[in-house]
């Protein structure tokens, strides 16, 4: 197993963006759809390698904090940056081909250059917060640019969530299996933000739970207080994941429906059942086909995956399935607003290979959707260095399973090294502060 950041060269036909999920084993889905967006930089790159400079002009006059001590292929070294302190990252160009894909095609270039080995680092995480923390200065440097930008929206275009779409997008990724996300989420199977500070945190059973299960259950904690469960006959949940907090809301003696489009996660929350208490119903249902009333709805990182064209679908829903004064509780993901029109104009590696028809939220917009349907948007709470900390926690228990060979069989290193990139650029992203995670309460006026 190779370390973490670490790539061996490959065989060229591996890199082949016409390659298709047969023949790929498990996860072959998403690493098809991410062939959608690559480009080649072609065999002309070593050619125009003094060219490559200003792309790290570019870079060093973005850096306004922090630096990056570069080593490039003709053996020199560079430091870009360095002007005031902030993280500090190293990075090994091993072929210039990596700055051609970074300058034409983004972070989308930027992975593919790591699979081919085209570039390195002892911790890739400082790099991609080094980048995030930077990012209004930066701008464009590091993004999509003509027309490898505007086939990146294209393809991105082809996974929206259309009602058959979504579909087909929450396969791709949740229904990778059961017993590969049970190898590295730890026992509460909560595939989202942690909440490591959490008030009101239940007595912890220390034999029992991990700091990281004692974590999640702060989080579940926390979003059932928000909708006072104490006082909720009934509940919807919103993509109910492997079934955590719907279960937490049943033992608080709420009737439960939770949704989700994943076949997997549906069979494993049903099969889970709590001695004594009355089942929540697990419905394989889209939000925007659902028409009840209830005291509480929660949804805990759900809208990233609408695509923003849907955030008036989802807002919609709420209003409509939350009784007079009802009270709803969202956990969701941000890109800071300063970010976001840059952002939103293309498609990132996050889009192409591992959320298709994702997109995370710009809260103003998703405040403003919420406050015109009636919605009092309060108590915000953010708490972006909790999910660094569940994804570094997460990534300790990836890397322990794939060393000791406890992943299903089926995912080949190929994917085993994309899930590894994938945890590391989000912590870096958490921790640059360009992205964050919030819980909002939501009360519906009378």
């Amino acid at each position: 197993m190779a370390a973490a950041g670490r790539l061996a060269p490959r065989e060229e036909a591996v890199h082949s963006a016409g390659m298709h999920a047969e023949g790929l084993g498990r996860g072959g889905s998403l690493l098809s759809a991410g062939a959608r967006f690559a480009r080649s930089p072609g065999v002309l790159a070593r050619l125009f390698a003094p060219g490559f400079h200003k792309v790290l002009d570019r870079i060093d006059e973005g850096l306004e904090r922090g630096s990056i001590v570069g080593r490039l292929p003709d053996g020199s070294t560079r430091l870009l940056g360095g002007r005031a302190p902030g993280f500090e990252a190293e990075v090994e160009i091993r072929d210039w081909r990596a700055l051609l894909r970074l300058a034409t095609n983004g972070s989308i270039g930027w992975y593919q250059a790591w699979e081919a080995g085209e570039w390195d680092s002892p911790d890739p995480v400082p790099l991609f917060a080094l980048f995030m923390a930077n990012g209004d200065a930066l701008g464009d440097t590091g993004r999509a640019r003509g027309p490898f930008r505007l086939a990146a929206r294209f393809a991105h275009w082809l996974n929206r969530n259309t009602h058959a779409g979504a579909e087909r997008n929450i396969h791709a990724h949740y229904d990778l299996g059961n017993d590969f996300y049970a190898a590295w989420l730890g026992q509460s199977m909560c595939y989202s933000s942690a909440l490591f500070s959490a008030p009101n945190t239940p007595s912890r059973a220390e034999q029992f739970l991990s700091p990281l299960d004692y974590a999640q259950l702060g989080k579940v904690t926390a979003m059932l207080d928000r909708v006072r469960i104490e006082q909720a006959q009934s509940v919807l949940e919103i993509g109910c994941g492997w079934g955590m907090l719907a279960h937490a809301a049943a033992g608080h003696g709420a009737r439960v429906d939770a949704i989700s489009l994943s076949d997997a996660q549906l069979d494993y929350c049903r099969a889970k059942a709590t001695p004594g208490q009355p089942p929540p119903a697990f419905l394989k249902r889209d939000y925007r086909d659902m028409h009840g009333q209830y005291d509480a709805i929660v949804s805990v990182e759900m809208v990233e995956a609408l695509g923003r064209e849907f955030w008036p679908d989802f807002m919609d829903c709420v209003a409509r399935n939350l009784k007079p004064g009802g009270r709803a509780a969202i956990q969701f993901i941000s890109m800071k607003d300063s970010l976001f029109d840059h952002y939103a104009r293309s498609a990132d590696f996050i889009q192409a290979y591992i959320f298709p028809g994702g997109l995370l939220i710009r809260t103003s917009e998703f405040r403003r959707l919420a406050e015109e349907r009636g919605l009092e948007w309060t108590d915000q709470s953010d708490f972006g260095l909790d999910y660094a900390e569940t994804l570094r926690l997460w990534r300790e228990n990836f890397d322990a399973a794939a060393s000791a060979n406890r992943l299903p069989a089926g995912f080949d290193e190929r994917f085993v090294r994309l899930w590894r990139y994938y945890l590391m650029y989000c912590e870096g992203g958490f921790r640059g502060g360009g992205i964050d995670v919030h819980q909002v309460t939501l009360v519906k006026e009378h």
